[in-house]
C-alpha cells in the first residue's frame, strides 16, 4: 500500500471557520460526544479537534456497530476504558444503544455538576457538543437523540449549515456541528480505511484500487467471508485473480471476454459498504 502513495488534501474554505467556531463554542459544553464508525475507530477520530477537547469529558460512540465485528468492537470498547473513556456500541439508524448513551451522559456529569451547585447554578442544563466527521451517521444518531428530525442527514462536511441548540429531554441539551474534515490525512493505512467505507469519495481517489485493497486485506483477514459470499477459491491465487474470477461471477465482462474492472470494483465496495460481506472490523485497537 505504500507504494501507491494516496494524495488526499480535503480541507474545504470553510472548514477553517468551522473549527474555529467549534473551539469557540466549546467553552459553552459539559461533555463532548464524539461518533466513530465502530469498524474503523481510529480512521474516523479527528486529530485536528482532538487537543481542543482534551480538557472536556468526553464519550465515544461506536455507531454503525452493526456492520462491524462485535467482538472487536467489545475489544475497542475495554479499551477506551482502560484509556478512561466511555465508550457505547449503538445502531443510529434503529436506535439500537440510545438509551445508554442518555444515561451515560447523565452520569458522566455528576462528576462536574458540584461546580455549578457551588455557583448557585441548580438545576441547570447538561450542554453536550456532538462531533464526527462525515458519513459515520451523526444526523442520524442525532435525530434518533431527540426523537425526531432535527439535524439534516447528510454526508458531506458542512451540511449543518448553523449553530442550533436541540432539546433532548428536561435535562440535556445538544449542540450540533458540521461535519468536520482535517486540512491533511498523510496516514496512507487510515486513508484507505476511509476509503473502504466511502468517507474519501471516488474524487479523490481511484475505486479499482480501493477495491483491490479490500479484497487484499479480507482475504487475509476475513477469508471465510470472502469465500461465502463471491463463492471462491482464495488459496494460492493473487488478488488481481480473485477480483478477475469475482468479475466473471457477477456478469462483469466487457466484449472480447474482458473484466470490466469498474463494475466489478463498484459490486465490491457496495457490497463491503452495505454489510452484505457480514460484519467486519478493519481495525484493532493499539
Amino acid at each position: 500500500m505504500n507504494e501507491n502513495k494516496i494524495n488526499i488534501n480535503w480541507y474545504p474554505g470553510h472548514m477553517a471557520k468551522t473549527k474555529k467556531q467549534i473551539i469557540e463554542d466549546l467553552k459553552l459544553i459539559d461533555i463532548v460526544v464524539e461518533i466513530l464508525d465502530a469498524r474503523m475507530p481510529l480512521a474516523s477520530v479527528n486529530p485536528d479537534i482532538q487537543n481542543y477537547i482534551k480538557d472536556k469529558k468526553k464519550i465515544i460512540i461506536l455507531n454503525k456497530s452493526d456492520l462491524a465485528d462485535e467482538n472487536i468492537t467489545n475489544e475497542w470498547i475495554k479499551y477506551y476504558k482502560s484509556k478512561g473513556i466511555n465508550a457505547i456500541a449503538i445502531e443510529a439508524n434503529n436506535g439500537k444503544g440510545i438509551p445508554k448513551v442518555i444515561d451515560c451522559i447523565k452520569s458522566e456529569y455528576k462528576s462536574i455538576e458540584d461546580k455549578y451547585i457551588k455557583k448557585g447554578r441548580i438545576g441547570k442544563a447538561i450542554r453536550i457538543m456532538v462531533l464526527g466527521i462525515p458519513n459515520v451517521g451523526k444526523s442520524t444518531f442525532i435525530n434518533k437523540l431527540a426523537k425526531r428530525n432535527t439535524a439534516k442527514v447528510g454526508n458531506k462536511p458542512g451540511v449543518t449549515k448553523q449553530k442550533q441548540w436541540i432539546k433532548i429531554d428536561n435535562n440535556i441539551e445538544l449542540m450540533d456541528t458540521p461535519g468536520m474534515l482535517w486540512p491533511r490525512l498523510d496516514d496512507q493505512e487510515l486513508a484507505m480505511h476511509l476509503a473502504f467505507v466511502g468517507t474519501i469519495g471516488e474524487n479523490s481517489i481511484d475505486n479499482e484500487e480501493i477495491a483491490y485493497y479490500l479484497i487484499e486485506y479480507l482475504k487475509n483477514t476475513y477469508p471465510n467471508k470472502l469465500k461465502e459470499r463471491y463463492n471462491v477459491e482464495l488459496e494460492e491465487k493473487e488478488t488481481i485473480d480473485i477480483i478477475n474470477e469475482i468479475a466473471k461471477k457477477r456478469g462483469a465482462i466487457i466484449s472480447g471476454g474482458n473484466i470490466n474492472m469498474q463494475k466489478v470494483s463498484d459490486i465490491i465496495l457496495n457490497e463491503f459498504r452495505s454489510g452484505k460481506l457480514g460484519r467486519i472490523t478493519i481495525e484493532l485497537p493499539r
